[in-house]
């Protein structure tokens, strides 16, 4: 059987750019995903050459290589050679650990007791307007009665009149009330009490993914109403894209897990990733283009993008300290330690710590690529 080209898979030239590799990869995946009628092996073949083109380290070493895997290789030949190539100065043995936080240092942490009930909103829930409205005209009621020298035929037309509002604004808020009442029940009835929704990355180069989880489920839930998921698509994708997300009230953090060189990253001020003042080549991320879909996809929430990098051997790594609020609206995923991730996304989740919006919860719940793997949250840590 003849032999294959990863650029000739995607029907692009050898010098096309990341966004043309993206868009191709994207158009063909929709046909030839099994659930659309294609071959499981095209398409497995298919996503190792967007994996391998898409990252600038992957594809220079595949480029020096010349390497062309043949279709007819056995499938543990093909995994063995298609396999992340182990880069300069990184140790294949090392799994970084899981850091424990001294709760008492994070300043978010104690801003909502244990008790602190959810408060789930949605947009066209009754507000205080209609409410505010109902009891105005209460107050009108007895106004008859109190100054009867004051009312004239007109003067009680236009009292009745009042009255007959305030009493059909009561009306529809009660209405509007009970209803919403109805669906609080509802969702609950569907959801629980639950907190995560999918589950991290279970192959061996995914652990730092596992230890991400693991943070968000020890440290974050003690915010009563975020939400976390896992595996994540970009609209119109069917792949997980997205390793995390954490959604507490209308702002949502989108995650990546990185196991990279140690050093101390940053981001420059045109918004380059750094390691060690120059410019990091050691990896790429898909993350921006993830932040600029998920802002598309919910206009209306703020979306921040966050790189939680780990060791990949034994060493310090440090990054800069973040100003996450400039990051709002820009498609900048900035770097973190765990220890900044906790501290700082935290901090950032806190301004409506007891909320669930139950629209943008939904809208990201879809996103999620096995969303049946849902798990209750761990006790948070004391």
């Amino acid at each position: 059987m003849s032999e294959v080209d990863y650029y000739a898979v995607l029907g692009v030239e050898r010098d096309a750019s990341p966004a043309e590799i993206k868009s191709a990869y994207r158009t063909l995946a929709r046909k030839a995903h099994p659930d659309a009628g294609g071959s499981a092996e095209e398409f497995q073949l298919l996503r190792q050459a967007y994996e391998t083109l898409s990252d600038p380290v992957l594809r220079a070493a595949y480029d020096r290589r010349g390497r062309r895997p043949s279709l007819a290789l056995s499938a543990e030949t093909r995994a063995s050679r298609w396999s992340r190539p182990r880069r300069f100065g990184e140790d294949p043995d090392f799994v970084p650990s899981a850091p424990s936080i001294d709760v008492d240092s994070l300043t978010w942490w104690h801003l909502v007791g244990d008790a602190a009930r959810v408060h789930y909103a949605h947009p066209g829930s009754p507000g205080h307007a209609t409410a505010a409205g109902a009891a105005g005209g209460m107050v009108l009621l007895p106004l008859p009665l109190l100054l009867p020298f004051a009312f004239s035929a007109w003067l009680t037309a236009v009292w009745a009149l009042l009255m007959v509002s305030a009493a059909a604004a009561a009306a529809l808020l009660v209405r509007r009330h009970l209803e919403s009442l109805r669906t609080v029940r509802a969702f609950r009835s569907e959801f629980g009490d639950r907190v995560v929704f999918g589950a991290p990355g279970s192959e061996d180069d995914e652990a730092v993914q596992r230890l991400t989880a693991e943070l968000c489920e020890r440290y974050l839930t003690r915010l009563p109403g975020v939400r976390i998921f896992h595996g994540l698509a970009w609209p119109d994708s069917v792949f997980a894209d997205i390793h995390h997300a954490v959604l507490c009230g209308r702002r949502l953090v989108l995650v990546e897990s990185k196991s990279w060189l140690p050093g101390h990253y940053g981001l420059a001020d045109d918004g380059t990733l750094t390691r060690n003042g120059r410019r990091f080549r050691g990896g790429g991320s898909q993350l921006p283009t993830g932040i600029e879909a998920f802002r598309r996809l919910l206009p209306d929430v703020e979306v921040l993008g966050v790189l939680v990098v780990y060791p990949s051997r034994d060493g310090e790594l440090t990054a800069d300290e973040p100003y996450l609020d400039d990051l709002v609206g820009t498609d900048e995923a900035v770097p973190l330690t765990p220890e900044q991730f906790v501290e700082h996304v935290g901090d950032w989740l806190a301004t409506e710590p007891v909320t669930v919006d139950r629209h943008v919860f939904r809208t990201v719940l879809q996103q999620v690529v096995d969303s049946s793997s849902n798990t209750e949250s761990p006790a948070a840590a004391g």
